[in-house]
């Protein structure tokens, strides 16, 4: 069936149309092309862009789905359309397929390629871009740091939907000697996110110069935290390092409840680096089975974690006691949220000293948001607060998608908590907003305090020393 051009003259809000297109440098293949209209309503003339996807990864989700689409689209400020053209996808997937980068070089082929399809692109323009002559239609390119990879599984979670592992090898700033691996965890309702990623290193045995993704076996090291959002969260404990250190000398463990799980990272972390009893909640038993088989959660939580599956607001308001009839913020030792026991019933103390939230919107279509909009309510933060003892904090995960959102953000925060900190993790997306509920209190020294010389130990001082008071 022919396509009727007449389709494109308008911006439709959200509308997203995919056809093939003979490839003009192969007479024998076919092109995918995706348009996609902002959901935004315009209020001037609309601008188009075209985006080459890259070779080899025509069926990632960044590049085949709408939502990955959508995120490209949002990420290009005052584009209207973005057309996607790449070669057309393979049938099915091939789950050990390994995924090269193509030499620099390449880039002059897919120069050629753009120019030969500019009248495909002007084709696609609304007509309203050609009030003043012919448009330039800009071609954008898609970078990232994956220099190799290869799928380890795809599964589907009944609430986060179809997921994806894969170990990949990244960039490593430059230096030949030194090569990362990493293995990733991806969610297709938000393909653009990571959603965890730990270092991992070749078994003994291989020496750097001879390994490949795909051929040799890898072991993880949770030692160090290399998504960038969570050093930064953990950094946030040294606002409260005196107090833990004083909690500590008690004989006591320090707690904290993480809201997300993912991989399990930052729970191992806690628990194997910073002696933390950590309590986990994750919405969906899918996304913990993957994280016990690559990520190294231990199985059933081990001693001094404790894991739930279950919605991380409910799980907040049952510890309040809002949700099964209590009226303190305190709950049983053996209370059960969902499907596992909260606390550990040798610990007297019910209340958290920190509570580590890392969630983000599941609907794609509001952009990569974090925190979801409903965990920005009042009577959430008051029951995250309850359950905080009287000098614990709370520390945020924040990928605003605008200024606005940010400032009411913190404006909800500040109604709750006595006084509110940030960390600008500097990657343009993440911040860290920690909330205190009670006034940054010294009762040590550094030189006597243990637990912050551990911290600074084990994370980047950098972090540490940009905590900024808003």
């Amino acid at each position: 069936m022919a396509l009727d051009k007449t389709r494109f003259e308008n911006i439709t809000p959200s509308r997203f149309i995919t056809f093939t297109f003979p490839n003009p440098s192969n007479s024998t293949t076919l092109l995918r092309v995706a348009v996609l209209d902002t959901p935004f309503q315009l209020t001037g003339s609309p601008r188009v862009a075209a985006m080459l996807v890259p070779k080899q990864r025509e069926s990632d989700w960044i590049f085949s789905t709408e939502s990955g689409h959508l995120q490209l689209l949002l990420s290009s400020p005052g584009i209207a359309r973005l057309i996607l053209t790449g070669n057309q996808p393979s049938n099915g997937h091939h789950s050990r397929a390994i995924y090269h980068r193509p030499a620099r070089n390449d880039s002059s082929c897919d120069g050629e390629l753009g120019v030969s399809l500019k009248p495909l692109f002007l084709a696609l323009s609304p007509k309203s871009c050609f009030k003043h002559g012919i448009p330039e239609i800009p071609i954008l390119s898609y970078e990232d740091n994956v220099i190799c990879g290869v799928v380890l599984e795809r599964c589907v979670g009944s609430l986060v939907g179809e997921m994806v592992v894969e170990d990949v090898e990244i960039e490593s700033g430059g230096e030949a000697s030194k090569r990362e691996f990493r293995r990733r965890l991806r969610f297709k309702r938000m393909p653009n996110l990571v959603q965890t990623e730990v270092r991992i290193v070749p078994n003994m045995g291989f020496g750097l110069d001879y390994v490949e993704i795909g051929e040799v076996e890898f072991r993880l090291d949770n030692s160090i935290l290399v998504h960038p959002y969570l050093v930064p969260m953990v950094a946030s404990l040294q606002l409260i390092a005196s107090y833990i250190e004083g909690r500590i000398r008690s004989g006591f463990r320090p707690k904290a409840l993480c809201l997300g799980v993912g991989g399990g990272a930052l729970l191992g972390f806690l628990k194997a680096e910073l002696g933390f009893q950590v309590v986990g909640v994750e919405v969906d038993k899918e996304v913990l089975r993957v994280a016990r088989k690559y990520f190294g959660l231990e199985d059933g939580g081990g001693e001094h974690i404790n894991v739930c599956v279950g919605d991380a607001i409910k799980v907040i308001e049952k510890l309040a006691g809002r949700g099964n009839g209590q009226s303190s913020g305190s709950v049983g030792a053996h209370e059960i949220v969902d499907d596992c026991a909260v606390l550990d019933g040798n610990d007297v103390d019910s209340k958290f000293d920190v509570v580590l939230v890392d969630l983000d919107s599941s609907d794609a279509g509001d952009g990569i948001i974090a925190p979801p909009f409903k965990f920005v309510r009042n009577d959430v933060l008051l029951d995250a607060r309850s359950v905080l003892c009287d000098n614990g904090i709370l520390a945020i995960n924040v990928i605003p998608p605008n200024r606005s959102f940010y400032t009411t953000l913190i404006q909800e925060f500040r109604e709750v908590f006595h006084e509110l900190y940030e960390i600008d993790v500097g990657n343009g997306e993440n911040f860290i907003l920690i909330a205190l509920v009670s006034p940054v209190t010294y009762s040590t020294s550094d030189c006597e305090d243990c637990f912050l010389n551990k911290l600074r130990m084990v994370i980047s001082g950098a972090y540490m020393n940009s905590i900024k008071k808003i």
